[in-house]
């Protein structure tokens, strides 16, 4: 996450980059409630794993808003299994960053799933996979536009 706190620094967005334990997402999440208690105002969000957790805590607790990168869907090759089950909680503006050729997110399942959130974004990237370094810049101003 620290090429993204890199980007966004310089759209005016103060953002921090958080080591999460992958191996408990209770813990996961308790480092997203911990920051956020010291900051209450801010946004939550992450690549992958981080913005997953982030939106498991936004299932459980009032958060001002969500940016997912990448969000794991689904296991690679396993669309059957969304990981979407507390998405019906999330009451804040969330917006979604992936790539069209990520096989976590299977592109019209996420479209689908996208829809069923109360205020939602979803931003597509042709030809991207899990990561989106490749389109840090254009992805940064989106965010910050959606954080403003």
């Amino acid at each position: 996450m620290r090429p993204w706190v890199t980007a966004l620094a310089a759209h005016g967005i103060v953002a921090q980059a958080l080591d999460l334990p992958r191996s408990n997402p209770e813990r996961a999440i308790g480092v997203f409630r911990d920051v956020l208690t010291a900051h209450p105002d801010a946004a939550a969000g992450g690549h992958s794993f981080g913005g997953r957790m982030a939106s498991m805590l936004a299932a459980e607790q009032a958060v001002n808003a969500l940016v997912l990168l990448s969000y794991p869907l689904h296991r690679p090759g396993h669309p059957e299994e969304l990981r979407t089950s507390h998405w019906a909680r999330i009451e804040c503006p969330v917006l979604f960053l992936s790539g069209d050729r990520d096989p976590f997110a299977k592109i019209d399942l996420l479209r689908r799933e996208v829809r069923g959130l109360r205020n939602a974004q979803l931003v597509v990237y042709p030809g991207l996979g899990h990561g989106l370094l490749g389109v840090r810049e254009d992805a940064a101003a989106r965010i910050a536009a959606f954080l403003v």
